[in-house]
């Protein structure tokens, strides 16, 4: 089994625990090697940890902050990823983190990988954290079912990012490949409400990856899949 499953009754007892674990990993990294790097995901679930991890005593000067994946909009937008972590992880002493983002002024996130690819060489690489999050048909970072990409996401081990077109999802994408996650030290999956359990059950069982793109992290043994799982927020 290429994953660890904990289960909550609520997100507010969740997060307590995998902000101290994703707290801990920083850490020992920044004391190891003298900086450690996080990229988090977007979405509404993730906003009490990213409290949580703003509140907590780390050496964030030292801590770089990506993006899991990006919507291809302004980070001014309201739907930025980009935003949503500026304006709830990047508080108070958390501020003092370096943030490296995936858009850039090209007008599409085709056009882009090779500038992103290397902004993340340069100022985010290697991954010791990485927090996912899943949606209901299956998806993960911007993985989604039926995007013509997303071969080349599951599958490129020379880049560390590609451009997505979702079939249905709204904004083009911008997301870290499957080689690139599997990079990271530990990998988390932040789950809440029991929609996001059927479908986290579905994909535990063996089927195409295409069906439920989430089978990609939780049945690789490169590494071991850390899910977090709420039955409440």
């Amino acid at each position: 089994m290429a994953w660890t499953l904990a289960q909550y009754a609520s997100d507010a007892e969740l997060v307590p625990v995998l902000a101290g674990e994703i707290a801990a990993t920083l850490t020992a990294a920044v004391q190891a090697r003298g900086r450690a790097t996080l990229a988090v995901s977007g979405g509404s679930t993730p906003r009490g940890l990213f409290a949580a991890l703003a509140a907590s005593d780390l050496p964030w000067a030292d801590i770089t902050v990506t993006l899991v994946d990006e919507r291809w909009v302004s980070s001014e937008h309201a739907d930025a990823n980009a935003r949503l972590v500026r304006d709830h992880l990047l508080q108070g002493p958390a501020a003092s983190a370096r943030f490296v983002g995936l858009t850039t002024s090209a007008a599409s996130p085709f056009e882009a990988v090779a500038e992103v690819d290397e902004r993340l060489r340069a100022q985010a690489m290697p991954l010791d954290v990485a927090v996912l999050g899943m949606g209901e048909d299956g998806h993960t970072a911007s993985f989604f079912p039926g995007a013509a990409e997303l071969p080349a996401a599951l599958n490129d081990a020379q880049r560390l990012c590609c451009g997505i077109r979702p079939p249905r999802a709204p904004h083009l994408r911008m997301t870290l490949t499957l080689s690139c996650l599997l990079g990271a030290s530990r990998l988390f999956l932040h789950l809440v409400g029991a929609g996001k359990r059927a479908v986290l059950e579905a994909a535990m069982q063996e089927g195409p990856v295409a069906a439920l793109p989430v089978r990609a992290v939780l049945h690789n043994p490169r590494l071991p899949l850390e899910i977090h799982y709420a039955e409440k927020p």
